[in-house]
């Protein structure tokens, strides 16, 4: 019985592993081909996040330890509340900087630099 409950955690961890890898080879695949700066951002924190974030939960789940698949789901968590923000901060930033879209993107949403205001 205990063979059939570790195959089974085996799968499920192979499954988990296998997604979990190609989320990360699509996000690698982005910031190679995607155009500009701001795109390649995007394809890094998205699909980056849940790839990592399967790896790890995968290797939580092999361990067979409750410890370790705790810190693994916190990881997790980690990884999904802070990717995403860091790469709008760091978007904003480089198009505070000068760092122009694609001439394929349709509308530029952020502002430009506005002169300070003087009272």
């Amino acid at each position: 019985m205990e063979a059939q409950a570790n195959a089974a955690v085996a799968l499920v961890v192979a499954l988990i592993v296998v997604v979990g890898a190609s989320f990360s080879l699509l996000a690698a695949l982005g910031i190679v081909r995607f155009p500009d700066l701001y795109t390649r951002m995007h394809a890094a924190s998205k699909a980056g996040t849940i790839g990592s974030g399967l790896l790890l939960l995968a290797a939580g789940l092999h361990s067979l330890d409750g410890a370790i698949l705790v810190r693994a789901l916190a990881g997790f968590v980690f990884f999904v509340l802070t990717a995403p923000i860091s790469a709008h901060l760091l978007a904003k930033g480089a198009h505070q900087a000068g760092y122009r879209l694609t001439k394929l993107s349709v509308i530029d949403q952020l502002p430009q630099k506005e002169e300070p205001r003087r009272l």
